[in-house]
């Protein structure tokens, strides 16, 4: 079954009231983060068969057969030797760079944790090393990142952090090999990627969409190994998609094996296997999400308690251990903008920095 972790605690700090100033706080006053010292590792990828979620093959745009490397970026802790590796990963259209990637790895480094920050392919600073995109899949890219993750480890525990969409493809990761980390902390992260397309295409939403696709088609179109054709044309003619969907539908289902933006939804969206795990060994899991976030419904994830609670699918409370929602009524889009942050860091920053920590110790 699934546990509910108490929420209570969070409250929104002003001025950043509503899910809209929490959503988007970092944007509108940017953290002082320190200097990125991390160190560059880089992590070679193997061509893949095609399929859903292994790539499209070969030929301009559709580099996901390719191989190629990703890069990531390795932060010590910043006192005392580590007491764990935690691979962190950002969301649609981030990087390592993001303020909420570096605000969560500050976190962790300050509780004792060594950090991953993972560039996604075709991702910020690592956009050279790998020809196309990712997507809420991509088990291909993520697999072997993790593989490299857990060799870094060494006798150490391997946890992941996933923000936004970066959740979902660690969620993916797990239902493929679910002992592949140790613990998993999501915040903000789709489990229905239909109903999360439907939701940023509401008209409250069409600024952040724009954003969203702005960012995007900018970094398919940067792309130094090309894009095909038709892509091109799908970008570009008209003034190029309209909404997530539309890109989706364009560039991201086909270059990953989807014969369909509905295939690729349906086949990406890791709330039907939560619904359905019966792995005993399944790393523990602690989903938390606002529940006025304005970007990604929160009805997916009481979907998920309540299926869980009432034994749908034949799923019991032995396979489901370890497996918590947090749910605070406020906190916007991985915003979590909270009374007591300290200067670099937030609420669900610091709820993943003591969840983490328990299972340490």
């Amino acid at each position: 079954m699934a546990m509910v972790r108490s929420a209570a605690s969070f409250q929104e700090r002003w001025p950043w009231l509503g899910p809209d100033l929490q959503t988007l706080r970092d944007t509108i006053r940017p953290l002082p983060l320190p200097a990125d010292r991390g160190e560059p590792i880089t992590i070679d990828l193997e061509p893949v068969s095609t399929g859903p979620g292994l790539g499209a093959g070969p030929g301009p745009g559709a580099g996901q057969g390719r191989g190629g490397r990703l890069l990531a970026l390795h932060d010590p802790p910043t006192t005392g030797p580590a007491k764990g590796l935690v691979l962190v990963v950002h969301g649609l259209g981030g990087s390592s760079a993001r303020e909420g990637v570096r605000r969560q790895g500050l976190c962790l480094q300050r509780a004792g944790f060594a950090v991953l920050r993972l560039n996604l392919r075709g991702a910020g600073p690592g956009r050279a090393l790998a020809a196309g995109t990712y997507a809420a899949s991509c088990n291909a890219d993520l697999l072997p990142v993790v593989a490299k993750a857990r060799a870094m480890a060494g006798s150490l525990p391997l946890f992941g952090v996933g923000l936004s969409l970066g959740g979902t493809m660690l969620l993916n990761a797990l239902r493929e090999q679910p002992q592949a980390l140790d613990g998993l902390v999501t915040a903000s992260s789709p489990l229905d990627l239909a109903a999360c397309s439907q939701a940023i295409g509401r008209p409250r939403n069409w600024v952040y969409q724009r954003w969203l696709l702005k960012r995007l088609v900018v970094q398919t179109l940067a792309d130094p190994f090309g894009v095909s054709g038709q892509e091109r044309q799908a970008l570009l003619l008209g003034g190029g998609p309209t909404t997530i969907r539309a890109f989706d539908a364009a560039i991201t289902a086909p270059r990953w094996g989807y014969h369909s933006v509905d295939h690729y939804y349906a086949g990406a969206s890791p709330l039907a296997s939560l619904l359905n795990d019966q792995s005993p060994s399944r790393a523990p899991l602690l989903l938390v999400h606002a529940a006025d976030d304005p970007w990604v419904p929160v009805d997916a994830l009481h979907q998920l308690v309540s299926g869980l609670n009432s034994g749908v699918s034949g799923v019991n409370g032995v396979n489901q251990r370890g497996l918590e929602v947090c749910i605070p009524a406020k906190g916007g889009h991985n915003g979590f903008h909270g009374v007591g942050d300290g200067p670099l860091g937030s609420w669900s920053d610091a709820v993943a920095v003591q969840w983490l920590s328990a299972l340490v110790a």
